[in-house]
């Protein structure tokens, strides 16, 4: 009998599975490019905008709603088909996209956002499981040369394109980008993957518990993000999250075990690699996206460079992940080992970020840059390797909730990083400056960018070393996530690498 899903126990050819990745290069294209072009844009949004104190919500808001669609992607394409889940994720991306260049104000861009991470769940999961499902894990270094040009392209256009868009036309078009992308990425996947056809599986969709996880999630991160900034801890309005909390908690968990076709299935975390490299990929991702948000609003507000030019110091990071994960393939196809990898490329990442906490404004942008380049080479070395191990753990019938899975852990990381370090931001800065005395607080960057530009001398003077405390305090905290992902990923249990692709549900 055929497993759920099973493309009738055929094997791909070398030409096959290139024209497969021809058509889900570009979807992945438009995720990535998006993660890497909106943050150079981040200090002039909020100038234009306003609502400075909100500005993480650009990235936690995306997250959040991709966190929340990720697994619902990964059992909708069981029964559909990945393709047609594919093709709907772009036209959502899309067409949020063109909202986000409309908006007029912070929370109408938010609400975008929002919107966009919906498409954005699906995007880079259903591309991943569709490569698990043609692709073995032993041979996915063969192939990772044309994934990596994919992120390269975006990881090294993204961050300039942004700045060029902020200092020449306007920051609506690092959303706007996305339409033409997003059109011929929709074209191509529709034709490209044509010729994979599956058995579709009849399976039951758990909304329920996709409803009570969004819930959940939404509550702690109002948590985390209003707490101690836009109110007290002492509140009503907090202690009511905070009473929310444990029984929305307990009604996610009870559906899920009761569910018969759950959104996080219980017995995926009996698997003990998938359950290390989820807990890995939440505290990585926690850190990264912590370091995403505020690293352009450091280079713009401390040093002083331009958005175009914070795009170019901010390739290497994004870049960096890209050799990562190249050479990490590499050597996983020749080795078939993986473990390792991660462990070195997390203690890197470690490293970078307490070494971005000793920045100042008088860092040198070549020395910046090398930080930057050391983290970004960390994390590409560690999270791919950790969907590889996920994939090749997985059963079959489980690739596509196995991946989503992932994906879902990743994305409530960096909504949760984006987050807490921001609050924790601006919270330092508060009393950074309350101690400077001056009278100044965090709505003086309001203004953007161009915020301390437009300030006196002295007022400058108290400025700058208190946004140089609270960077220190943020990046040495995000030195301590990335720490305990080096822990976790001591724990990672290393199996032989498959050589025979999955063969989960694909397209029809």
């Amino acid at each position: 009998m055929i497993e759920p899903g099973a493309v009738e126990g055929r094997s791909f050819s070398h030409r096959e599975i290139l024209g497969i990745l021809s058509g889900i290069l570009l979807g992945m294209m438009l995720a990535a490019l998006d993660q890497s072009i909106v943050t150079t844009a981040l200090p002039a949004i909020a100038g234009e905008l306003g609502g400075f104190e909100h500005l993480s919500w650009i990235v936690a808001g995306y997250l959040l709603t991709a966190t929340a669609s990720t697994p619902i992607y990964g059992k909708l394409s069981d029964l559909y088909g990945r393709r047609l889940l594919l093709q709907i994720a772009i036209a959502l991306f899309v067409l949020a996209s063109a909202l986000c260049g409309l908006a007029q104000t912070m929370p109408e861009l938010i609400a975008a956002r929002s919107l966009q991470g919906l498409g954005g769940g699906g995007l880079i999961s259903m591309a991943q499981a569709i490569i698990a499902d043609v692709i073995s894990p032993r041979e996915r270094g063969r192939y990772q040369a044309y994934l990596s040009g994919v992120w390269a392209t975006a990881s090294v256009g993204g961050p300039v394109l942004g700045g060029l868009f902020v200092d020449y036309l306007s920051w609506r078009w690092v959303f706007w980008i996305n339409l033409p992308i997003g059109v011929a990425a929709f074209v191509l996947c529709r034709r490209a993957l044509a010729a994979l056809v599956t058995r579709r599986t009849r399976r039951r969709i758990d909304y329920l518990g996709a409803a009570l996880l969004t819930l959940a999630v939404t509550d702690l991160l109002l948590i985390v993000t209003w707490g101690g900034t836009s109110y007290a801890w002492t509140s009503p309005r907090l202690l009511g999250l905070i009473a929310l909390a444990p029984p929305l908690l307990v009604a996610v968990i009870l559906q899920e075990l009761r569910a018969p076709e759950p959104v996080l299935p219980p017995r995926l975390f009996a698997n003990a690699v998938i359950g290390v490299a989820s807990l890995a990929s939440f505290i990585v991702s926690a850190a990264m996206f912590g370091g995403i948000v505020l690293l352009p609003v450091f280079l713009q507000l401390v040093t002083g460079v331009g958005a175009g030019d914070s795009g170019v110091l901010l390739i290497p990071l994004m870049g960096g992940t890209v050799v990562g994960a190249f050479t990490a393939g590499q050597r996983m196809r020749r080795t078939g080992r993986y473990k390792i990898y991660p462990l070195i490329g997390l203690s890197a990442a470690t490293l970078a970020f307490a070494l971005l906490a000793g920045m100042t404004e008088a860092t040198a942008p070549a020395m910046a840059m090398i930080h930057m380049g050391m983290l970004g080479i960390g994390i590409g070395m560690s999270m791919p390797v950790m969907l590889v191990a996920v994939q090749n753990a997985a059963e079959a019938r489980d690739i596509g909730v196995a991946t989503s899975t992932v994906a879902f852990f990743r994305s409530l990381g960096g909504s949760f990083g984006a987050a807490i370090l921001w609050s924790l931001f601006l919270a330092a800065l508060a009393r950074g400056l309350a101690a400077a005395g001056g009278g100044l607080g965090p709505d003086v960057l309001q203004g953007g960018p161009d915020a301390a530009a437009h300030l006196s001398v002295a007022q400058r003077a108290l400025l700058i070393p208190a946004l140089v405390g609270a960077f220190h305090l943020v990046f040495a905290v995000a030195a301590g996530i990335m720490a305990l992902s080096v822990v976790a990923a001591l724990f990672l249990r290393e199996l032989p690498l498959r050589t025979t692709p999955a063969h989960g549900s694909t397209t029809e």
